[in-house]
């Protein structure tokens, strides 16, 4: 659940450590319509036969699929500015790709607030880590610093 914040407690969030996300079951059929909507329909995501007799024996969900995720999961630990009326994705500063989501893998999010700095009055700019955990995994799936904007009254 997002949390509101008051403009004069914004300091005292830089450095906080969110709750991290629900897992998320990743499902060939959303594997498989990221594939048509991004026309990335290489075997590795889409052909499970095919898949199968690669070094990750199976199908794996689309990098930029899992990088998508972050919208969906920061729904749940998302820090808000009391009278936010708006909030605009501005990138990333980094995105690594360290390990592969296996199709029926499960995955959740943390998220590291980094900096929140005021760029003009009511407006917000959010730097936030974001590791995307692969349950059992030895690794992350990626690595994160994202970048986005709020406007409060």
């Amino acid at each position: 659940m997002p949390k509101i914040i008051k403009k004069s407690e914004i300091a005292d969030y830089v450095g906080h450590v969110c709750e991290p996300t629900e897992w998320f079951e990743v499902k060939q059929e959303q594997v498989n319509e990221f594939a048509e909507c991004t026309l990335d329909r290489q075997f590795i995501h889409i052909d499970p036969v095919a898949a199968a007799a690669t070094p990750f024996g199976g199908t794996i969900a689309h990098g930029f699929l899992t990088l998508s995720m972050l919208s969906y999961f920061s729904e749940s630990y998302n820090l808000l500015i009391e009278g936010i009326y708006m909030g605009v994705n501005k990138g990333f500063d980094k995105v690594r790709f360290v390990a592969p989501v296996r199709v029926g893998s499960r995955i959740r999010c943390h998220a590291t607030v980094l900096e929140i700095t005021e760029k003009r009055p009511g407006q917000y700019d959010f730097k936030v880590e974001t590791t995307v955990e692969i349950e059992g995994g030895d690794k992350p799936a990626l690595v994160a610093e994202w970048l986005s904007v709020q406007m409060a009254k």
